[in-house]
């Protein structure tokens, strides 16, 4: 296992590419408050060093909220905005690592193709099965912040999902019924929804420790 001065590159680190994509970006993205402390044991447990994004988002956030909570980006954790940690959010998921969540119980996790290449799959919930994203972490992170949610989550979205996405925390989901995956529930302005905790709508969707099925 390396060591937390292995780990943190002070010489080329990846934080301030991912600022300016955050500066940039063309709707809200808001990097929650890191506790230091906290920040180096998590980089510790993931041992991926700061020069990747995913290192340094870990190293250097509590996490990244996007488009008023819509998407929620794993980092080290925050107790003031209820998002937990990567660590504490992959602590019950067999299969790959789950890096992000999206409000509508939307999963994304860095898993390895077919051919071994770690690529970010998307566990969707109008479909219930996993979509290669075919980047990487960095990479899609960047389309990300960078736009590309506004074309990505077109169908999933209804009038006034702003201010509802809005008043939820980030430790809840948007549970909708009839439920995104059925011919009812395709329209999800004429669905009923209602706010569950996440852990909730990660059941609903199967991804826990003993039933996740990988790609």
């Amino acid at each position: 296992m390396r060591s937390l001065l292995e780990l943190v590159d002070a010489v080329d680190p990846a934080w301030p590419e991912v600022e300016a994509a955050v500066a940039a970006a063309p709707y809200p993205v808001v990097v929650l408050a890191v506790d230091p402390r906290r920040a180096d044991e998590e980089l510790r447990l993931l041992q991926v060093t700061t020069r990747s994004w995913l290192g340094a988002v870990v190293h250097r956030s509590g996490g990244l909220m996007l488009e008023h909570g819509w998407l929620r980006v794993f980092g080290s954790g925050s107790d003031e905005h209820r998002l937990a940690s990567l660590s504490q959010v992959n602590d019950n998921v067999a299969g790959g690592m789950i890096v992000a969540q999206d409000v509508l119980g939307g999963q994304f996790a860095w898993m390895s193709d077919s051919d071994g290449t770690p690529t970010i799959w998307y566990l969707a919930p109008d479909t219930l099965r996993w979509e290669n994203c075919e980047r990487g972490y960095g990479a899609w992170l960047a389309a990300m912040i960078g736009g590309a949610m506004t074309g990505f989550y077109e169908s999933l979205r209804w009038p006034g999902w702003v201010e509802e996405v809005g008043a939820c925390r980030l430790d809840q989901a948007i549970n909708v019924f009839p439920p995104l995956w059925t011919k009812e529930g395709k329209d999800p302005a004429a669905v009923s929804r209602r706010t569950v905790p996440m852990s909730e709508a990660m059941s609903l969707i199967g991804l826990t420790q003993d039933s996740q099925s990988t790609p």
